[in-house]
């Protein structure tokens, strides 16, 4: 029979995570964009090997696409942005994180937290991804071209739709920081 728990983090308690991430972002200061993808890979491969609860799973696959995101030439991000999405992929680059991995059923947990206001930050830039994502699979499949092939490349057909959906995020990021906004983003990169 399953178990159910909710816990609610208020904002002192999440700022012991907006701390770590800060540690980690100037540990990681002088890795490369590679270093600190494959780093963050390493957690999903260590991930398959153990069974981990459901709610954890669903939010490692937010870090795959975060990971996927900056590596994907086809998407190409701006230096700006790229670094954005670098910079919330520190924490999961530090092998000695709040819970170590390797404790059973809660050894994810502190990351699971930290995708999930990794999340929250790049809300716009993980669903204009998971957008062109769909877009190009589908568009490579109705031109009878191999989608990870194109994922390799700029294309002419595509480079519409990206530019469109960078836009969109870009757009849809400025107006939820809005200075009319009654508060200020929860998490920030620097």
């Amino acid at each position: 029979m399953p178990l159910q728990i909710t816990i609610d983090l208020e904002d002192q308690d999440l700022q012991f995570f907006y701390d770590a991430a800060k540690r980690a972002q100037q540990k990681a200061a002088n890795l490369t964009a590679q270093q600190i993808t494959e780093a963050a890979g390493k957690l999903l491969v260590e991930s398959k090997g153990m069974k981990i609860p459901a709610f954890i799973a669903e939010r490692l696959s937010k870090l795959d696409a975060m990971i996927n995101m900056v590596n994907d030439t086809g998407w190409g991000l701006s230096e700006d942005d790229r670094q954005r999405v670098l910079s919330s992929l520190t924490y999961f680059a530090e092998p000695d994180d709040v819970i170590p991995d390797n404790v059973p059923v809660l050894g994810f947990l502190d990351d699971a937290i930290m995708i999930e206001l990794c999340q929250r930050e790049l809300l716009h830039e993980i669903e204009a991804y998971e957008d062109f994502v769909a877009y190009r699979h589908e568009q490579a499949s109705r031109r009878g071209e191999d989608a990870n092939q194109v994922k390799l490349q700029r294309v002419e057909w595509l480079e519409g739709r990206r530019q469109e959906l960078q836009d969109r995020m870009r757009r849809r990021r400025s107006e939820s920081f809005a200075p009319s906004q009654a508060s200020a983003p929860m998490f920030r990169f620097t």
